[in-house]
């Protein structure tokens, strides 16, 4: 199989790929008439920037993926790890087949992630997501590709940020991402 990896590569994902599969990995925006996906059987967006034309996704039916470190259908958009503390919602990661809305898609796999809020930081935090992402990958990948998990559609509830909204919070971030989760969380709800 052919796949195209969106997103700045990871190798542990990448690496689990390369077992069975030929693997492209591209970081810049895609349009309908890329070349870059000329004869991909699969995409796998993680971490990639860019919105997908509708387009696109239609032209992968089922086989157009995204990773999220989220527990959709909470913090869809930017910033999920940090909205996670801010809003009090759960913390996640999340494989979803990828839609015409950002992290709406069908969810294949997920699980929720707790930290200790005694000593966890925002940038720890993330990287724990990150790792947590790159086990439910590979555990699932294979079932993923041969199409045996059964995806199941999100509820109404949920969040949505865009990159903007986490300015108003900026300030809270005495430490940058070092900041200790405790010092921000439940800070939009009030």
């Amino acid at each position: 199989m052919n796949i195209l990896y969106l997103g700045s590569p990871n190798a542990k994902i990448s690496e689990d790929i390369l077992k069975r599969d030929s693997l492209t990995c591209y970081k810049e925006k895609v349009f309908e008439d890329s070349d870059v996906l000329q004869g991909k059987d699969f995409v796998i967006s993680f971490g990639f920037r860019f919105v997908l034309q509708p387009s696109i996704i239609r032209r992968f039916p089922n086989k157009i993926i995204n990773l999220h470190i989220s527990h959709l259908p909470w913090n869809r958009g930017a910033d999920p790890n940090l909205w996670s503390f801010l809003e009090m919602t759960p913390s996640g990661v999340s494989i979803h087949q990828m839609d015409d809305g950002i992290d709406t898609g069908p969810i294949l796999c997920q699980r929720e992630i707790l930290h200790d809020v005694d000593k966890d930081t925002l940038q720890s935090s993330y990287h724990r997501l990150i790792r947590e992402m790159e086990d439910l990958f590979v555990s699932q990948w294979e079932n993923i590709r041969k199409g045996e998990v059964s995806p199941y559609k999100q509820t109404e509830v949920g969040s949505y940020h865009a990159r903007a909204d986490k300015n108003p919070f900026l300030p809270l971030l005495t430490e940058g991402w070092n900041t200790p989760i405790r010092n921000v969380m439940g800070v939009a709800l009030k």
